[in-house]
């Protein structure tokens, strides 16, 4: 009974959402440009992955910071679920709660950049820059800046969209409950969080 009570309540809230269901061309356009991104990314990977197989490779844990990458994921991946917490609180016009979680992805993304530019500091100190690896090919510090510096570009990209969009929030853009461009920008910072998912597990585990 309460089962049926939950699912008529959904759809009811279904169809008061004039949004649910459609496809902005905002949201195709973003579709659109991560089809076309994804390309490149894919790119970059299936070339590390030729390199790799064609080379003698060193041990990524030898000499990246594995944990510290590790712990990198994981805020990325909460920042994730911030963004999806941050929509559905504009969805239900709760300005407190949707600032609040748009600034927890903000700061997810940031901390998430600041790791990054620990790492490439500590490894540039360690003689391992993108031209040179002290340990062998230099095609494998090389690849390395170019993927994971290709994705820390969005990820600064993805920050200062969410800056940009938690500024209209304050000054009450979203107010109105229309979630539309929130949503645009989820795309976005879900594939930011996906791709580095697929980075991670090729880059530094694998």
């Amino acid at each position: 009974m309460s089962h049926a009570a939950a699912h008529g309540e959904s759809h009811i809230e279904e169809r008061n959402d004039a949004q649910f269901g459609k496809a902005s061309i905002s949201k195709i356009a973003m579709w659109i440009f991560l089809v076309t991104d994804a390309m490149s990314f894919s790119g970059f990977l299936l070339g590390y992955a030729v390199l790799r197989s064609t080379q003698n490779w060193p041990n990524p844990a030898d000499h990246l910071g594995v944990n510290l990458s590790g712990f990198a994921t994981f805020i990325l991946i909460c920042s994730s679920v911030s963004m999806v917490l941050s929509i559905d609180a504009c969805k239900h016009k709760d300005r407190k709660g949707m600032l609040n979680w748009l600034l927890v992805t903000i700061i997810g993304g940031a901390i998430f950049l600041g790791i990054q530019f620990y790492e490439y500091s500590h490894l540039v100190h360690q003689g391992i820059t993108f031209a040179s690896f002290p340990h062998g090919t230099s095609l494998f510090s090389s690849t390395f800046y170019i993927v994971t510096g290709f994705h820390g570009l969005h990820v600064l990209t993805g920050v200062i969209y969410l800056i940009c969009e938690y500024r209209m929030a304050l000054r009450g853009d979203y107010d109105n409950g229309n979630y539309n461009r929130l949503e645009v920008l989820g795309l976005f910072w879900h594939f930011v969080d996906l791709v580095w998912i697929l980075v991670f597990t090729f880059i530094y585990l694998l």
